[in-house]
This record gives structure tokens, C-alpha cells and sequence, in this order.
């Protein structure tokens, strides 16, 4: 069992978890396939009824055998079968402990019933009188309504659990990139809410979870108040209450492997099984790049042994107490912030310490984005940090680097960046559209989230460097990379131009050209912004300094398969601007807003948004 730990092992999970030990397992978290049309990698997410629920049995039946006898098994299941899985857990043996309702503020939206915002996840043991529940760890409990919001003097010094309906509010507009596995999340990020009848604008009426509170006696209110990769502290909050430390956590649908690196995270021992070849290299991966005790992205949710160190540092007025739970979220997410800075930085931070060294080293006095999108510096980089033997992997010495330089800015202690990188737009232009398509091409196949997993992850960015080649060959990986990152960078400003001329805009570009009549002279050899679609999408909106002949070198005959299934539906539409460059980037950004639907190969970063 033990050569089997710390793996996403690639095959069907049913025969993975036979061939395990029996009883070998300490906690099972399981989001299978919904049986709903969703596109998986290898998987067609569509059986017959009666096929979902045999099949459905049998992989729950393989994972009963797996647990220990004291075992826990959590399910995470939509609507469409959350009952019938129910059931079929309880005539393999299971026994329902929790029907947890996990709300989120995104919502599906639903034709002719309520929009879809919950999850459901069943808490199940094997043992109804022995199984772990670590309802005593501060870690675990939260504080009460009565010394939250009501400073209650009778309020008991422990806290209570956490309700059985989950709040995880999404970030939103500029705050997604601030949390994305950055320590220093603004106050919107917070993650759990404790009375989530508190949450401004949560609860809608067209949504399908409806609250309605019970209310207590010591409530001022009494006289009538009326209130899909999983997140990490989703998944750290089952997992810190159903396990102990050094106990084995297996997800039977491995996927992006968030169980697995939360589970070593927490200092549990992780196995994952995964049908689809891809996910499990990149699971493995990410995996590989994790190590015990760091950080879980998202805020963390306000749990006692954060209101209790709140309490003492204000230990005369308590005034923390008095506030509502997304203040006091917000003040926890600072205290346990500062508190992970100091650790980082303070006698335990070698680990940070040693980056920042081999930064030094081989930065050769770029800035960490250049060091980053340069693959002979990021080269040396690693190098430097193997010679001084930093533990961990490539991966996660570029993550951490990232999430010193977004928490110092460019000033790290003793380090200096004297040397400026630049690439003018006219350079650039050539294959600015292949940076785009290559980006957004990881995150359509889910193998990535944002620019910065991309560049942090060497295996990534060399599968972003051959895709942007294949749109644009003849150019180096460091140009298709820094490419990225201008478009990244330019994208705020272009939203901004493209609302200001989106009030102008003609409603539609020029007339349809067919692919094969690019150079037939109707369309322009001038600056302007070019849209490529076929019979059923459109699939990309871009500027260029000329665009026939940006056209005519994205769209030769032996390219046109990377843009369609259907290469010879292919057309073209144009419409012409100056060559000034805010004028170009202002103007794909407002054609894209007037787009319904984003094209397939353009990032959302340059839809200009009311």
C-alpha cells in the first residue's frame, strides 16, 4: 500500500480500489461524473439510468471495501441523482451521518425552473457509533451567533460547528486574480460565511436553496427576521474534521487533483485514481508541487482558534466580537496572513529565503516576470535552487518566487532588477494572436487556470510554446510568452478604450469573405480588427497592422485545422482603424464585448464588461 501512496494512478477507479488492501483507507472523498452531458477528457458523461446507478453502485461498493471499518466517506452529487446515490449508499452498508447543502453565489443558469446554485454532499460512515469527527479542534469550530454578533456573555468559550449549508462566495471582476493561490487575497475573496442570512444579496429569488433561519431567544430579531474543481477550504474543512493527521484520503475521481494536494497540504496521506491520461500527468504534477503545510488557496474561513487570538489582542472591548461574519472573516484572513508572512520570513522561512537567494543568483537583473517567461533564465533559476537544495520541484519554486514578488512588489530584500525588458507592439503583433490562442487553448482543455500556472509550471509553459507555434511558427518561446503577459498587461486599459467605443461601434464588421478569398482584394492591406468564424462560432477577434496580411499567414491552407473541425466553412470579416495601438487593442476589445458569446480562442481578460 505504501508504494501506492502519494500517486494518481491513470485506469478505472473500481479496479484501482480492488486491488488496494481491504480497509487500508481512513477517509474517501468522491465527486463522480454527474451523468449529465459533461465533456470529460475520455468519459461520456451520459449513461442510461439504470446503467449510472449499477455503475454508480459499484464503484461505492469498491470504495466501502477500501475504507476501514471506522471509515468516512463523503459524496459530492448533483440534483439530477443526489437521492438515488443516496439510497444506493445505504444498501451497500453506509450510513448517512450529514446532508449537507453546499451553496454557491454562481449559480447555472436554468430555462423554465430556478437557477442551480447548490451541490449536495452526503456524509457517510461505515460505523454509525466509531468513525472520526473532530468536532473539539479550534481548527474546526466556529464562533456562535450569540459571541459573533451579539457579544453574549453566555455565549460558550468553544464555538459551535459550522451549519449544514456551505457558503463559498466566488471572486469577482478584478479580484479572480488576486485569488488565484495568492496569499494576500483582498477582503472580497473570503471563503466561508458562518449566517449566511448575513451575506448582502446571497440568496436570491430565483434560486433553488432558499433560507429561511430559525430564531432564537437571545436573538434581538425574535419579533420577525427573515434571513464545479472543488475549493480548497471546501475540501480542508471535510478533511480536517474526518481525518487525523497521516491518515490516508483517496478520490476514487481524481480530476485536478484539489483533494489530493489539499489532503498533503494538511498533513494527510493522499491516493488518487483517474481515467483520462492528461489529467493524471497534470494532477501528478500538481500534486508533485505540493508540500505539507502550504498555504490553502482562498481566504481562510473564521474558525474559533482565529476568533479566540482576535479576542486576546483586544482583549478590553472584544470588538471583533460585535462584528458581522464577513467582517470578522476578513479580519481572521488578515491575522492568519500576517501570521504565515512572519513564519515564512522569520526563523522557519528557509524555504522562502533560499528562493530569494537563488533569484539572486540568476535573475541576471530581469524582474521575476521576465525570469519566468525566459526559459534559459528560468533554467539557471532552477539550477540554482537544486545546487542550493531547496526541497520541492520546479513547479512550486516558481509558484512561491510568484507569491514573494506579489507580496513585496518588486522591492525583495536585497535583490535589484536594474535591467528593463521590452518588446515594443509592433514586434509583438506577429504573434500576439498565437499567445492568445495558446492560453486560451490550456484553459478550454482545463489544463490550466490562469497565465500564471502556465508560466510557473515548466511542463505547461513548453505545451503553451508548442501550441503558439503551431498558430505562429518562426518565433522563440520567450516571444510567444512575453506575449502573454502583455496582453495581460494591456487588458485593463483596453477594456476601458473598448466601453468608450463600443458607443460608437457599427453594429457588424465588414462582409463576409470566405477563407479561400482572403487575397482576392476584398479584404483591406490596412491596420484594422479581423474576426475569423466558421458555420457555428465565431473563433477569434484580433487587430493587426495589416490585416490580409495577418490573414492570409494565420489562415494558409495547412494551418486551418488548428481554428476548425470544418476548415473549408472558414470566413473572415474585417473593419478598419488607425494604426495607433490603443486604437487597435480599444477596438477588438469592444468588438468582443459585442460578441454574445466569447470566441473560442480569445481570453475573457479583453471583453470590455459594463
Amino acid at each position: 500500500m505504501k508504494s501506492k501512496l502519494g500517486r494518481v494512478h491513470n485506469g478505472d477507479c473500481i479496479e484501482g480500489m480492488k486491488a488496494l488492501p481491504k480497509g487500508s483507507v481512513d477517509l474517501v472523498f468522491a465527486d463522480p461524473p454527474f451523468n449529465i452531458g459533461y465533456k470529460y477528457d475520455v468519459y461520456e458523461d451520459k449513461m442510461a439510468v439504470a446503467d449510472y446507478l449499477k455503475w454508480s453502485n459499484a464503484w461505492m461498493k469498491a470504495a466501502h471495501r477500501a475504507l476501514k471499518p471506522d471509515g468516512t466517506f463523503w459524496l459530492a452529487i448533483g440534483d439530477d441523482f443526489a437521492a438515488e446515490l443516496k439510497i444506493e449508499a445505504q444498501k451497500i452498508g453506509f450510513h448517512c451521518r450529514s446532508w449537507v447543502i453546499w451553496y454557491y453565489t454562481f449559480g447555472v443558469n436554468c430555462k423554465n425552473k430556478f437557477t442551480r446554485s447548490h451541490t449536495h454532499l452526503f456524509h457517510f460512515v461505515k460505523n454509525r457509533e466509531k468513525f472520526t469527527f473532530r468536532d473539539s479542534d479550534m481548527k474546526n469550530r466556529v464562533p456562535s451567533a450569540r459571541a459573533l454578533v451579539y457579544a453574549d456573555k453566555r455565549a460558550k468559550g468553544n464555538g459551535r460547528l459550522p451549519d449544514d449549508t456551505w457558503i463559498i462566495p466566488p471572486a469577482n471582476g478584478d479580484d479572480a486574480d488576486y485569488c488565484d493561490g495568492n496569499d494576500s487575497a483582498p477582503a472580497s475573496c473570503e471563503t466561508f460565511s458562518l449566517r449566511p442570512q448575513e451575506l448582502q444579496n446571497c440568496f436570491q429569488p430565483t434560486e433553488d436553496t432558499w433560507y429561511i433561519p430559525r430564531v432564537a431567544g437571545t436573538f434581538k430579531e425574535r419579533a420577525g427576521f427573515h434571513g464545479c474543481q472543488m475549493p480548497e477550504q471546501l475540501l480542508a474543512r471535510i478533511i480536517r474534521v474526518c481525518s487525523e493527521e497521516n491518515d490516508i484520503v483517496m478520490d476514487p475521481f481524481s480530476g485536478s487533483a484539489s483533494t489530493l494536494v489539499v489532503a498533503r497540504k494538511l498533513g494527510r496521506r493522499p491516493i488518487g485514481f483517474e481515467l483520462s491520461a492528461r489529467y493524471t500527468q497534470d494532477g501528478q504534477a500538481r500534486l508533485d508541487a505540493t508540500c505539507i503545510g502550504d498555504t490553502l488557496d482562498g481566504s481562510p474561513e473564521p474558525t474559533m482558534e482565529a476568533f479566540q487570538e482576535a479576542g486576546r489582542q483586544d482583549g478590553n472591548s472584544l470588538k471583533s466580537r460585535r462584528q458581522k461574519s464577513a467582517d470578522f472573516a476578513q479580519a481572521a484572513a488578515s491575522e492568519i496572513a500576517a501570521a504565515e508572512t512572519a513564519r515564512l520570513y522569520g526563523q522557519d522561512g528557509a524555504l522562502e529565503r533560499g528562493l530569494v537567494e537563488a533569484f539572486k543568483t540568476a535573475h541576471n537583473g530581469f524582474s521575476v516576470d521576465v525570469l519566468l517567461a525566459d526559459p534559459d533564465l528560468n533554467a539557471a533559476f532552477v539550477d540554482e535552487c537544486q545546487r542550493i537544495g531547496i526541497p520541492g520541484n520546479p513547479r512550486l519554486w516558481n509558484h512561491r518566487l510568484l507569491r514573494i514578488r506579489k507580496r513585496t512588489g518588486n522591492g525583495m530584500s536585497g535583490v535589484h532588477s536594474q535591467r528593463r525588458f521590452s518588446m515594443p507592439f509592433s514586434a509583438c503583433e506577429p504573434f500576439l494572436f498565437a499567445s492568445e490562442a495558446a492560453w486560451k487553448t490550456l484553459i478550454n482543455e482545463e489544463r490550466a487556470e490562469s497565465l500564471d500556472e502556465i508560466l510557473c509550471d515548466p511542463h505547461l509553459a513548453m505545451t503553451f510554446d508548442g501550441i503558439a507555434h503551431e498558430f505562429a511558427p518562426g518565433f522563440s518561446s520567450l516571444q510567444y510568452r512575453w506575449g502573454a503577459l502583455r496582453i495581460r498587461k494591456d487588458a485593463k486599459w483596453s477594456r476601458t478604450e473598448g466601453l468608450q467605443l463600443d458607443e460608437v461601434a457599427p453594429k457588424r464588421m465588414g462582409p463576409r469573405v470566405p477563407v479561400d478569398d482572403i487575397a482576392s482584394g476584398r479584404i483591406p492591406h490596412s491596420p484594422g480588427i479581423y474576426r475569423v468564424a466558421d458555420q457555428r462560432d465565431v473563433l477569434f477577434i484580433g487587430g493587426a497592422f495589416d490585416v490580409c496580411e495577418r490573414l492570409s499567414q494565420i489562415l494558409e491552407s495547412n494551418r486551418r485545422t488548428l481554428w476548425s473541425a470544418k476548415p473549408d466553412t472558414l470566413f473572415v470579416q474585417s473593419f478598419q482603424t488607425s494604426q495607433n495601438v490603443r486604437d487597435l487593442m480599444g477596438w477588438t476589445s469592444c468588438f468582443l464585448k459585442r460578441n454574445d458569446k466569447l470566441p473560442k480562442f480569445n481570453i475573457p481578460d479583453l471583453r470590455a464588461s459594463t
